[in-house]
């Protein structure tokens, strides 16, 4: 088992050594939740740490459990095998028993999203209302009058299983709508011109220019046949992007736009039909557009966010997180579901995908305890809900989704490993996190940046083998009213000097405008300079997309390159390979990137590792199209390039 962070394992050894043990149901404090004199929750903070608050006023810690529902309504069904409550229990009341006995045993203490109504399982509950689907906002026209009355409508239906329940915590208004920028400005732009949004569309992009309609076709390349704004609202043709204007931000103030009328319509029609409810958002998909996130910050009272954790050890990313806490203000975080799968199970599941799957149920068990780890000790999380209590069924869901998934499997028999692991530290969860606020506090920033020594195995397409709390470098400063969207860590050994890195950021295949190879000016990339005393040298990883799409998640293709990153005036930018240098991009394919590079001593001039040991880097990224930036420095990179001698020192470690 990865051992957890340092901070991490220092606070849990410290809380062991006091005998403050915390069991399961005593999560949620002395609250009685059916003598609760009200329904209401609410969120606090305490020494810096968020926390739920119970109807009684005990801080809770939400430690959840996804479709906690019994199953299919029938073992066998469509050529499957389903879990299913009607082969282990004589009724769905026996079940509930069961199964609400053992998940808190194992130390959970909520029902989460696609469970049974709280007042059956007698769990506090956040129930998903799929409110935005159900009265077609999304992919439909949002702005249609007729939209917000019928979620109005919608809002009170659905919320009324719940209402005023003790055991409702609040409501996820959907499931992973997602905010892909690039898709919805082509979406809305192909809508014919009696969609209101399609209206609105046009009116936002003639506001965004001014009205000038040659800034407008500077950025985008509309269809051939329009050439004002009274065409553009009447073709049903795609407006793409121009390769080498700045089109991109006008496509993220559309997002925007469309966010804001999302988020204050969900919080208006929620607060009308259950006033006491807390509102959690829409469940993010393991992503977030930062536009997106700054209109839903003025809505909801927590940000829910399903999470695939960043490495098979249980490694949760930094940036992911700090970023939302800078977009939002600190409001509080709910990880609203999160999961681990392995091949080997006893159901059958395939794991056919891109989410967390380990080989064997112990690194399934150590993966999912260190991250538990990871994720208590984020001052701004208020919960984690695991998906799911029961594996897939053997031969995958209706939609073709399969993984062992479970807590236990399709025969009802728990994983044991893996509940002994996650058992063992959800117990201690109240204490670590109250921990977290006061930790985090008294950290203070890397005054040297150490670089570790680590025999990584590029190629092997996993970061396990990295030392990642020590080779992880100091956050990544973003430019002027951003976020970072990555971080980047480096190791040495006597092959080189090795870079990594895990970001994040959408590219959509039918936005930009080009023919033939990808224009590398408006790639996702990340530059490294280097000085070890042979020199400055450069280096940028592009990140390549596919022309077409074959899945969901297109495969990004990682090139590795000599020299400072192509501008949109080079005329025809090659890469210039480096010799011997090894890079592979892997992961959960965009919009989450995940890669690892080598980069031979030769490339930096030298014979070997520097004497002395002594380095000066400068690293940076720019998202697609250059939408953003972050670097080490804080300068912008074509300003950091051109000052070596601003670029920090670091100290190559000791050989261990």
């Amino acid at each position: 088992m990865r051992p957890l962070s340092n901070l991490a394992a220092h606070t849990f050894a410290a809380i062991c050594g006091l005998g403050l043990t915390l069991a399961g149901p005593a999560f949620a404090g002395a609250c009685d939740l059916d003598q609760a004199p009200t329904g209401r929750w609410s969120v606090a903070r305490d020494q810096g740490t968020a926390w739920l608050v119970t109807p009684c006023g005990d801080r809770f810690f939400s430690a959840g459990v996804n479709v906690l529902d019994g199953g299919a309504p029938q073992r066998v069904a469509d050529d499957r095998i389903w879990y299913s409550w009607t082969a282990f229990a004589p009724t769905i009341e026996a079940w509930v028993d069961e199964a609400t006995t053992r998940v808190r045993s194992w130390g959970f203490n909520s029902a989460g999203g696609w469970s049974l109504p709280p007042d059956q399982l007698k769990l506090p509950q956040i129930p998903d209302l799929e409110l935005g689907r159900l009265s077609r906002f999304h992919w439909f026209d949002p702005f249609d009058p007729a939209t917000e009355r019928d979620m109005r409508r919608q809002a009170v239906t659905l919320v009324r299983p719940y209402k005023d329940s003790p055991y409702r915590i609040g409501y996820f208004t959907d499931n992973e709508v997602g905010w892909w920028n690039g898709a919805l400005f082509v979406f809305y732009g192909k809508a014919p011109a009696s969609n209101f949004t399609k209206q609105r569309w046009v009116a936002a992009l003639e506001q965004f220019y001014g009205g000038d309609w040659q800034r407008f076709a500077a950025d985008f390349q509309p269809p051939p046949d329009v050439a004002d704004w009274p065409g553009l609202l009447r073709t049903e043709a795609i407006t793409r992007l121009r390769p080498g204007g700045n089109g991109i931000q006008a496509v993220r103030a559309w997002t925007g736009i469309l966010a804001e009328r999302y988020y204050a319509l969900v919080e208006q029609s929620i607060r009308a039909a259950d006033p006491q409810a807390l509102i959690f958002g829409d469940r993010l998909p393991i992503y977030y557009d930062p536009v997106a996130i700054r209109a839903e910050a003025r809505h909801v009272d927590a940000i829910a966010t399903n999470y695939n954790v960043d490495s098979q050890d249980g490694w949760v990313a930094r940036y992911f997180f700090d970023g939302l806490h800078q977009l939002t203000g600190g409001k509080p975080v709910l990880v609203s579901e999160w999961f681990y799968a392995a091949n080997e199970n006893r159901t059958g599941n395939k794991n056919n995908g891109h989410l967390m799957t380990v080989e064997t149920q112990a690194e399934r068990a150590k993966g999912a305890a260190a991250a538990i780890g990871q994720f208590v000790h984020i001052p701004d999380l208020i919960g984690m809900h695991w998906f799911q209590y029961a594996d897939h069924p053997k031969g995958g869901r209706a939609d073709g989704e399969d993984y062992d998934f479970g807590l236990v499997d399709i025969d009802n028999r728990p994983y044991e490993r893996l509940l002994s692991a996650v058992s063992a530290i959800n117990h201690q969860l109240p204490a670590l996190h109250a921990a977290a606020g006061p930790d985090l506090a008294r950290q203070s920033d890397r005054r040297e940046i150490s670089i570790p020594y680590a025999e990584v195995a590029v190629g092997d397409r996993t970061l396990v083998d990295w030392p990642k709390q020590a080779a992880l470098l100091p956050a990544l400063i973003a430019a002027p009213g951003e976020v970072p969207f990555g971080e980047a860590y480096l190791a040495w050994n006597r092959d080189g000097l090795a870079l990594a890195t895990i970001g994040q950021d959408y590219y959509d295949l039918d936005l930009l405008a080009y023919d033939g190879a990808f224009p590398l000016a408006e790639a996702y990339r990340v530059e490294l300079g280097v000085d070890a005393g042979g020199g400055t040298k450069h280096f940028t990883l592009y990140f390549i997309p596919p022309k077409t799409k074959v899945k969901d998640h297109p495969p990004m293709t990682a090139l590795l390159c000599a020299g400072i990153a192509a501008v949109p005036a080079d005329p025809a930018p090659q890469c210039r390979p480096v010799s011997g240098a090894i890079t592979s991009y892997f992961g959960a394919d965009q919009p989450r990137i995940t890669s690892e590079s080598l980069l031979p001593w030769a490339a930096l001039g030298l014979d070997g590792p520097p004497t002395g040991g002594l380095v000066r880097i400068e690293v940076s990224a720019t998202a697609w199209h250059r939408s953003r930036w972050m670097s080490l420095s804080g300068m912008p990179p074509e300003q950091g390039w051109a000052r070596p001698k601003r670029w920090s020192v670091a100290r190559l470690g000791r050989v261990s």
